[in-house]
């Protein structure tokens, strides 16, 4: 089979592997869906994963597709059912899945290798979290379940309410699944951006104000003036991973409000903050990481349900073999990308 291994830094290629056979409890899916992600980006142009890759590795993680075939001991999926398997799943047995937290697992088990014409599903993914998807569903919006996932993971920890206004900054694919999801839940979402053209997505996507952080002196006073009495908004998601953003987010929320540092910066990054205004202005601050099995559920109804308008962010397709020149693509779409840029479909 064809299937992309990431070797090192920005260094991927299209090879030809063994199809992979299932072991007990496993299955082997021909994928016919799978997506580019910003955190498959991050990886190619970091070389690796602390967490969940060391390369050489098969690459990618947004998939769905048919059953092709069925390890012994698997009664609830056969051959050609259509599925969407995560990336992930827990052992449910340490002291955080038993405290409601399995996406800190201490033995989180993570599964690469989505762009290529097959793929093993290890027994443990298979168990908890690969999902049916109906003939309704096209498998390329049911490939949308593990970012949308992460989305609705930090939606419920930062508490956003319907009626709430919150502000995202960044407008990458993960902040515009967060405007989207946050309109349709009935939040009024002030949009950061750092160009016109995803002003325009944004505003597409249910945003009802855009700061364009590149044309404006002073952001955070940029997004007050849309706040009630300038007093900033309920929430803030900080999606970009930077520490100018992660400083805006907290002089962006009111008193009493919350900040989600949703954007992991790299490793030793380190940010100063107004530990006055924290303290005084009551503020809750946290950052949410991955995916819980329960909210990889929720994702996926919102996706089947079609509240949630996954259409408009696979703006590509692609064959495996164009896999390459895709990721170069997503490398310069600061400098050339258009509005319609978010999320690829690669078709293996």
């Amino acid at each position: 089979m064809k299937a992309a291994v990431l070797y090192g830094k920005e260094d991927l290629r299209i090879e030809r592997l063994p199809i992979p056979e299932p072991a007990e409890g496993e299955v082997v899916v021909r994928v016919r869906a799978a997506l580019t992600c910003g955190t498959d980006l991050k990886v190619y142009r970091r070389g690796y994963h602390a967490k969940m890759l060391q390369p050489p590795i098969p690459f990618g993680h947004e998939l769905a597709g048919h059953v092709a075939m069925v390890g012994a001991g698997v009664v609830d999926f056969h051959e050609g059912d259509r599925v969407v398997a995560l990336n992930s799943a827990p052992c449910c047995a340490c002291d955080f899945c038993r405290r409601g937290q399995e996406n800190l697992c201490d033995d989180l088990l993570f599964n690469n290798g989505a762009y290529a014409e097959y793929i093993r599903i290890p027994a443990r993914i298979v168990a908890k979290n690969m999902l049916h998807v109906p003939e309704f569903v096209p498998l390329e919006h049911a490939a949308m379940t593990e970012p949308l996932a992460c989305v609705v993971h930090g939606m419920e920890e930062t508490g956003v309410q319907p009626g709430d206004q919150i502000v995202v900054i960044g407008a990458g694919p993960i902040g515009l699944m967060f405007i989207h999801l946050a309109h349709q839940m009935g939040a009024d979402v002030i949009a950061v951006v750092k160009r016109d053209t995803q002003a325009q997505t944004a505003k597409a996507l249910g945003a009802s104000h855009v700061v364009d952080a590149s044309v404006v002196e002073d952001v955070v006073a940029a997004v007050r003036v849309w706040t009630p009495d300038h007093r900033g908004a309920d929430a803030v998601i900080e999606a970009v991973a930077m520490p100018q953003t992660w400083q805006w987010a907290v002089d962006m929320v009111r008193k009493g409000g919350a900040v989600n540092f949703f954007g992991g910066c790299a490793a030793g990054t380190t940010v100063a903050l107004d530990t006055n205004r924290l303290h005084y202005n009551n503020l809750t601050l946290r950052a949410s990481f991955h995916h819980r099995p329960s909210v990889c559920r929720s994702a996926f109804a919102w996706i089947a349900s079609g509240k949630f308008s996954s259409a408009a962010f696979l703006t590509g397709r692609a064959p495996l073999g164009d896999l390459v020149p895709v990721f170069a693509r997503m490398m310069d779409r600061g400098a050339h990308s258009s509005s319609a840029d978010i999320k690829t479909v690669i078709l293996p």
